[in-house]
């Protein structure tokens, strides 16, 4: 619908992830450009909801929780 979307992420090098903000904003921007969705929509994710706004000045706004997904400890 207008307000929500749908995204799967894949990421070069990297296969199926989570989420990605960088995506999801350019997602709902590209969307909304083409009159598909609202200014304000959510986009849902593996990972979680991501709420995105665009600006009447070009911006995108971007607002959701981050969390740690990985840790790792590298032995040099």
């Amino acid at each position: 619908d207008r307000q929500n979307i749908k995204d799967r992420v894949w990421e070069r090098g990297a296969g199926p992830t989570f989420a990605c903000g960088t995506g999801a904003s350019g997602s709902a921007a590209l969307l909304y450009k083409k009159g598909l969705v609202d200014a304000k929509c959510k986009v849902h994710l593996k990972g979680g909801e991501l709420l995105i706004e665009c600006l009447e000045d070009g911006r995108v706004m971007m607002t959701g929780p981050a969390a740690c997904v990985y840790t790792a400890k590298l032995c040099v």
